[in-house]
C-alpha cells in the first residue's frame, strides 16, 4: 500500500510560508540540498532538471498533491511544476484553464482522492502542501518529513491550518546539517 508523505520545509515556529504565501525566507543553499537532490530528487521541480538538461528521476513518489495556493506560488515560473509526477491540485474555485498540461484540478474530497490513490499500485504519494489541505488529510498522513529551517517567521501559514486535533507520530530519523537545517522523518504512531 502506498504511503501519503507530507514532505515540507518548515520554520522553527511551524510555518511553511509567510502570511502572503512567500517562502523565500527559507535558505536556498546549504549542505542539506545534497540530501534533497539525492534522496528526495523527485520533489525538485521539473524546470530545474530542464535547465540542467537532465531528466527528472522517479521512484520515491509517483503523485504530488497540492492545494491551490501551493500550486499558485510557482505560476510565475510554470503551470506544470512536477511534470515527472502525476499532479493533483485541489481547489473549489478554479477551473481547468487555470492549470497546465498534465495537472489534474479537482474539487473532490481530498480524503476520497487519497483513498483511491492509496488503493492503486505505485510509489508513494507526496503531499507538497499547503496547510489547509494538510489539515484535511491529517488522519491520512502516514509519514511526515520536515526540513526544519533555522529561521523564525513570527507569523505565516502553518504546517497544519486546521482545528485542534492531536495526532501522534514517532521519530524514525533525524539529521542535522551545517546549514542549520534539521531533517526529521516521522511515521504515524
Amino acid at each position: 500500500m502506498r504511503d501519503l508523505v507530507y514532505y515540507a520545509a518548515v520554520s522553527l515556529d511551524g510555518r511553511i510560508a509567510a502570511p502572503d504565501g512567500a517562502f523565500d525566507a527559507f535558505p536556498l543553499e546549504g549542505d542539506h540540498f545534497d540530501v534533497i537532490n539525492s534522496e528526495w530528487a523527485d520533489t525538485v521541480p521539473g524546470a530545474m532538471y530542464d535547465a540542467l538538461g537532465m531528466t527528472a528521476p522517479r521512484g520515491r513518489f509517483s503523485t504530488v498533491l497540492m492545494g491551490w495556493n501551493t500550486f499558485a506560488a510557482g505560476l510565475d515560473f510554470t503551470d506544470s511544476p512536477y511534470p515527472h509526477l502525476e499532479q493533483i491540485v485541489f481547489s473549489r474555485s478554479r477551473g481547468a484553464g487555470d492549470v497546465g498540461e498534465g495537472v489534474r484540478l479537482t474539487a473532490d474530497d481530498p480524503r476520497e482522492v487519497v483513498a483511491g490513490l492509496k488503493a492503486r499500485a505505485g510509489a508513494d504519494v507526496w503531499l507538497c502542501g499547503g496547510g489547509v489541505l494538510a489539515a484535511q488529510l491529517r488522519d491520512d498522513i502516514d509519514r511526515l518529513v520536515l526540513k526544519v529551517n533555522p529561521v523564525v517567521f513570527g507569523d505565516g501559514l502553518p504546517l497544519f491550518a486546521g482545528g485542534y486535533a492531536p495526532s501522534s507520530f514517532l521519530l524514525e530519523r533525524s539529521r542535522s546539517f551545517a546549514s542549520g537545517v534539521v531533517m526529521n522523518e516521522y511515521r504515524r504512531a
